[in-house]
């Protein structure tokens, strides 16, 4: 008959095997996570002009609810992963000459299905900025709304520096868990008490391709400097230090621990908080610039009607898909 101590120790390896597997899952969830993505789409309304703020304040609630709608999509849709990143270590080093940058001239060197594999972030963002100003164009409210929100998010990802690398979660360097790390447990624990928020407003975007192309490049330099930080940080800390048991929605779960976060993100020097800032700004900007090519429609009068059968069907069924937990490609955890 196993002693007490023998049946206490095997229902504690029990609880931290469960632990674990919660820590796995809640990092395999989402990049940016809940939070961050809401907050980018939340900040970058109060960035528009008095002609714009209006329609998008009355649905802010919307726009940020719906700001992880993309990642949702990832449980459901093989093709929509590849959306999410670029590995721009995979085309050599920076300045990336190896790359072209138009998505034809891209295609013609590397085919669509290398593209794919790789990560096609920059490209897709071109094809959501389209359909925004067909959006507007046609003063489709609901499209508007929907279009803007996933628009966010694209946005949104690519001012992540492990987006846009081939190592997007340390698994190439033993770092395993970074990528959740620096994107959704840091801001989380920082952004409300020490960013700032206000950034000024949103500008008119030229070139919106060589835009994205150009914070692509600054999160690709940034990369290095995530990994190779966090690595020398874990070499001088000890592993008790750096992981603790905390709960999370009434869940114990396992997680960097809140003395190894505040080291992290000090040695980081601001880095996570000017990638937020930069995506603010760069998503009310493309919001201003979509609305300026479709000709400044009058948004006043825009009604938002309710949403159909077909699309009550569709949300319910992208909830279902992430609800499973099973994420189609590359997640944030592999």
């Amino acid at each position: 008959m196993m002693d007490w101590w023998g049946q206490n120790n095997m229902k504690k390896n029990r609880i931290i095997l469960l632990a674990i597997c919660l820590f796995i899952l809640h990092f395999n969830a989402f990049c940016w996570g809940f939070f961050g993505h809401r907050q980018i789409n939340y900040h970058a309304v109060f960035l528009l002009p008095p002609e714009m703020i209006r329609f998008y304040k009355t649905n802010i609630q919307y726009l940020a609810d719906h700001a992880t709608d993309p990642d949702k999509r990832r449980y459901a849709f093989p093709e929509e992963g590849p959306r999410h990143y670029i590995d721009m270590d995979h085309y050599g080093f920076f300045p990336f000459s190896e790359l072209p940058r138009s998505w034809e001239h891209a295609k013609g060197k590397f085919t669509e299905d290398s593209l794919q594999a790789h990560g096609i972030a920059p490209w897709w963002i071109q094809v959501m900025y389209r359909r925004l100003i067909k959006a507007f164009k046609e003063k489709d409210a609901g499209a508007i709304l929907k279009t803007s929100s996933d628009l966010g998010h694209y946005l949104g990802d690519i001012h992540v520096p492990l987006h846009t690398s081939s190592n997007h979660n340390g698994q190439k360097t033993g770092q395993t868990g970074i990528h959740g790390f620096w994107e959704s447990r840091l801001p989380e624990m920082f952004a409300n008490e020490q960013y700032d928020m206000v950034i000024g407003k949103a500008s008119f975007i030229k070139d919106p391709l060589d835009f994205t192309w150009r914070r692509i490049y600054e999160s690709a330099l940034a990369s290095d400097s995530v990994l190779r930080l966090e690595k020398s940080l874990s070499g001088s800390i000890s592993s008790d230090k750096k992981f603790a048991y905390e709960e999370r929605n009434g869940v114990v779960v396992r997680q960097y621990a809140n003395f190894y976060a505040t080291k992290y993100h000090h040695i980081l020097n601001g880095m996570v908080e000017r990638r937020m800032r930069s995506a603010i700004f760069s998503v009310a900007s493309f919001w201003y610039s979509a609305w300026l090519e479709a000709g400044q429609p009058d948004l006043k009068t825009l009604i938002v009607n309710e949403l159909s059968v077909e699309q009550h069907q569709e949300m319910d069924s992208l909830q279902k898909a992430w609800q499973r937990g099973k994420i189609i490609g590359r997640s944030c955890t592999n």
